[in-house]
């Protein structure tokens, strides 16, 4: 879509229907049907089906990876229970911060997006791992859909 249009006569031409109620094409429904009238609408109706396909079976792959995650997490935290550690080791997320932050980098990713989801998992884990201490060590307390 033309960046520098910022009218919706502009929207029309890609042949999107305006769902805004101020009027701003940019939130917009993607009308298929429309783009049978037109092949620019049609090219881009059918590479972002594409694309939100490929965004679908990402985030997929990420749920389950991180469902594999605190799988992993769980052992760690019963076998911290099991010896009497604390939940949180610093010196851990400290080389997590700057290893992420290296990943994100070479990703080409903005680190501070990496930074966020360091602080879910970790903020989640450390939960998790006072909950299984609490249990005397038994991660089943984790299995919440059991």
């Amino acid at each position: 879509m033309d960046e520098n249009c910022s009218t919706e006569p502009c929207a029309n031409v890609w042949g999107m229907s305006d769902d805004s109620e101020n009027g701003d094409w940019r939130s917009t429904t993607i009308d298929a049907a429309q783009a049978e009238h037109n092949p620019k609408v049609a090219a881009a109706v059918e590479r972002i089906t594409q694309l939100r396909q490929s965004i679908d079976n990402i985030d997929g792959a990420a749920i389950a990876l991180l469902a594999e995650r605190f799988k992993a997490t769980a052992q760690v935290g019963q076998l911290k229970a099991e010896a009497g550690f604390a939940p949180a080791d610093y010196q851990r997320e400290d080389y997590q911060i700057q290893r992420l932050h290296r990943i994100a980098e070479d990703a080409g990713l903005d680190p501070d997006i990496a930074e966020m989801y360091r602080e879910f998992v970790v903020t989640e884990t450390k939960k998790r791992h006072a909950r299984i201490a609490a249990a005397g060590g038994d991660p089943q307390v984790l299995d919440v859909f059991a």
